[in-house]
């Protein structure tokens, strides 16, 4: 395992390109293909490229907020406490990732965005506590990514009324997807083998250790008296009004029995905890300014990405893939080939929502053909769009540019883990059917 392991890193070090231009890259051979595969000419992709480019506007808008509001919240005082509290009982490598991997895994599970900026920031406390070999110390915490929590957005549109395919499938709430026994038993399993594998790993002869380079809230410091407007700009006031209002109107929708669990419900809970957390306005906004630097990447390859999905979609390689992959499914492998499926495709269309829009009619039909359980092929869907972004830089930017690191120093440790989650996951289908 270990010269696996090594051999993976050196690959990875030597020849992946940074994300920004694998998404040129991957928006190249998807061109190719829809010319090659799918007899379409080379202005009529460019056409589909462009009506694709701002498909996904709200989505992305989403994706920004749920990062940005799970950023800010990791940054406020105590949760950085809470952290740094964290790192301090660790004592060993082996300690500093086994706590590194549990935090970050079970603050993924509550929400992406959070767990990715939580995981960072503890990594990078454990970093300056313990000699561990950093880069390894980031891929841990990056590696809970893939889990599907409360803030998967796939199960969630699903559970949602209203939702595009509702008079396809109706409603299929999260009881038998999210929170059914055998996803819940994945789950604590995929947390195990985690935590397992990054303790096998051994530190390198030449350890890269954490460069401090401490993210810093600026704090104005005023000599003599306000004037109005820099004290209300320092005063609680204006974040405890918002925090509060945006706290009673989710409270109201438990106690009326109205709440949904939904991206938009988990911007606005995060968005509440931030505002009530932080000290004043100044500080909420200079932690949103960290955060939108660490967004910046998503800002910009996120239009890339709906222009790939666009050329896919309109050219009708997503259909071919996935109907090449139907045509030979029965009711007891349909399962573990949506999940390989949406795996694949979740690649070059690195959005959940955004892949689900596209792929799952196609699956979703094919599954009310065969008999599939609805709620498993979700699942399998889900997993699969999950599963992949351990290998797809994409996710992984807002991570890297909080710990300083580039997507080539985690990718060669994810890349096997990639394959350990992948067997775990797919055994769990095969077992279910």
């Amino acid at each position: 395992m270990e010269k696996i392991t090594n051999f993976s890193v050196r690959i990875v070090q030597k020849y992946l390109p940074s994300a920004f231009v694998l998404a040129v890259i991957l928006t190249a051979i998807i061109f190719v293909l829809g010319i090659t595969i799918a007899d379409q000419g080379p202005m009529t992709m460019a056409g589909y490229w462009g009506d694709g480019f701002s498909k996904l506007f709200k989505f992305g808008m989403q994706m920004v907020l749920v990062l940005l509001t799970g950023y800010v919240l990791a940054m406020t005082p105590i949760i950085k406490n809470a952290l740094n509290a964290l790192a301090k009982q660790a004592n060993t490598p082996k300690q500093a990732l086994a706590i590194t991997i549990v935090v970050s895994f079970i603050c993924y599970y509550l929400n992406w965005g959070f767990g990715m900026v939580a995981g960072a920031i503890l990594a990078r406390a454990m970093g300056s506590s313990v000699k561990v070999h950093f880069p390894l110390l980031v891929a841990a915490a990056y590696g809970g990514e893939l889990v599907r929590g409360p803030s998967s957005s796939i199960p969630l549109i699903i559970a949602t009324p209203g939702h595009f395919m509702e008079d396809a499938i109706g409603i299929v709430p999260v009881s038998q997807t999210l929170y059914s026994s055998w996803n819940i038993a994945l789950t604590i399993g995929l947390l195990v083998l985690l935590v397992a594998f990054f303790l096998l790993q051994k530190q390198p002869k030449d350890i890269i250790v954490l460069e401090e380079k401490e993210e810093i809230i600026e704090t104005k410091v005023f000599e003599g008296k306000m004037c109005f407007s820099d004290w209300i700009e320092h005063s609680r006031i204006p974040t405890l009004f918002l925090g509060l209002l945006a706290a009673s109107y989710i409270i109201n929708k438990i106690i009326s029995d109205t709440f949904s669990l939904n991206l938009n419900t988990m911007i606005l809970i995060f968005l509440a905890l931030g505002l009530l957390l932080h000290k004043n306005s100044a500080s909420y906004l200079n932690a949103a300014e960290l955060a939108v630097k660490a967004a910046r990447g998503i800002i910009v390859q996120f239009p890339l990405y709906a222009g790939i999905a666009g050329m896919m979609t309109n050219a009708g390689l997503v259909t071919i893939f996935s109907n090449a992959i139907i045509s030979v499914a029965t009711i007891k492998t349909f399962p573990l080939l949506t999940f390989l499926c949406a795996g694949i495709v979740n690649f070059f269309i690195p959005s959940g929502g955004g892949q689900w829009a596209i792929q799952g009619p196609i699956m979703m039909e094919a599954a009310y053909n065969l008999g599939a359980d609805p709620a498993l092929t979700i699942m399998a869907f889900t997993w699969g769009d999950g599963w992949t972004n351990q290998i797809q830089p994409f996710w992984a930017l807002p991570l890297l540019s909080v710990a300083g690191l580039s997507a080539r120093d985690i990718m060669g440790y994810l890349v096997i883990w990639l394959g350990i989650s992948g067997i775990a996951i797919a055994g769990t289908f095969i077992i279910l059917m």
